[in-house]
C-alpha cells in the first residue's frame, strides 16, 4: 500500500496597515507569491496588523482585494469576509466562476480597508512600504474544459454544371479521434442572424481532406430567421467534420462553435 501524505491548510498572508503611529522599520515583514487555482473555490486569509505586530480590530470595517493584469486591466474586484471570533483576519473567496475566462498569467493586487464612512485606508505587503503583492493564476490542478474550435470560412461548391444545386461547404475540423473513444458526443452551437436554410453537420473517416474526400451527413438543422445560437448534438468517432449550409450563409452565419 502506498501512503502519501497530503495538506489541508489555510491559505494565509500577513498585511500591514497604514494605521496611525506606522513606525518605518527596515525589514520586510513576511510576504509571499499567492497561487490560485482555475477551476475550483479559492479561500484566501489575510490578517491585518498594525506596525507593532498586533492584529487591528475589523469590526464595522470591510476589507476588499482587487487585481489587475500586465496591462492594469482590473480583473478582480473582491471583499472579504471578517472573522469575528480572529481579530483581524478576513476571508477572501475567488470563486470558480471569477476565473473561467482569466487565462494562466500572474496578477499584482492590493487590499485596502474601508470603515463605516467609506474612507479607505491602504495596506502595505511589507514595511517598506510596496502595497502590490504578486498573484498567480494556473490551471496546474484543474485544466478545465478546452476551448471551443470555431468555424467561420464558407466556400461556395457549385455542384453539376447548369444544375441549380449550389452549397456552401465550411473548412474541415479535426474530430480528435484518438480522445473519443468508441463512442463520441459532439455539441455544435450555430451562430445566426436571420439565416433561413438548412445546415448539415457532415463528417469522413478519410485520414486527409481533399477534392475527392467522401462526406456522410450526420445531423441536419433548419433555420428560419433565428437569432439566437442553435445547439445541435452528434454522436460518433470521425477524423474531420464540416458544415454545409443550403443558402448562402455570407453575413448571415456568423461563426460556429464546436466541442468534441
Amino acid at each position: 500500500m502506498q501512503l502519501i501524505p497530503r495538506y489541508l491548510v489555510n491559505n494565509r498572508t500577513t498585511v500591514v496597515i497604514n494605521d496611525s503611529g506606522f513606525i518605518t522599520e527596515y525589514r520586510p515583514v513576511y510576504t509571499r507569491n499567492l497561487k490560485i487555482y482555475r477551476g475550483i473555490d479559492n479561500a484566501l486569509e489575510f490578517r491585518i496588523l498594525n506596525a507593532d505586530q498586533k492584529p487591528i480590530s475589523l469590526t464595522n470595517k470591510t476589507v476588499k482585494l482587487v487585481a489587475f493584469d500586465e496591462n492594469d486591466t482590473q480583473i478582480l474586484d473582491k471583499t472579504g469576509s471578517n472573522h469575528a471570533t480572529n481579530k483581524g483576519l478576513t476571508t477572501v473567496t475567488v470563486s470558480e466562476n471569477d476565473l473561467l475566462s482569466v487565462r494562466d498569467q500572474f496578477l499584482k493586487y492590493a487590499i485596502h480597508v474601508e470603515d463605516a464612512s467609506q474612507n479607505k485606508t491602504l495596506t502595505y505587503s511589507n514595511v517598506h512600504f510596496e502595497n502590490n503583492g504578486v498573484m498567480q493564476i494556473s490551471s496546474d490542478a484543474y485544466p478545465g474544459a478546452k476551448d471551443s474550435k470555431s468555424v467561420t470560412t464558407f466556400t461556395e461548391d457549385l455542384g453539376e454544371v447548369g444544375v441549380d444545386d449550389s452549397v456552401w461547404n465550411s473548412e474541415s475540423i479535426n474530430a480528435e479521434p484518438g480522445i473519443n473513444g468508441n463512442e463520441a458526443v459532439h455539441t455544435a452551437a450555430i451562430y445566426s442572424d436571420s439565416y433561413v436554410g438548412d445546415v448539415k453537420v457532415q463528417a469522413t473517416l478519410a485520414n486527409a481532406i481533399g477534392a475527392s474526400t467522401p462526406w456522410a451527413d450526420v445531423a441536419t438543422v433548419s433555420l428560419n430567421n433565428e437569432t439566437v445560437p442553435v445547439p445541435v448534438n452528434f454522436t460518433g468517432v470521425f477524423n474531420y467534420v464540416r458544415f454545409q449550409a443550403s443558402a448562402d450563409p455570407a453575413e448571415k452565419i456568423t461563426k460556429i462553435l464546436v466541442r468534441n
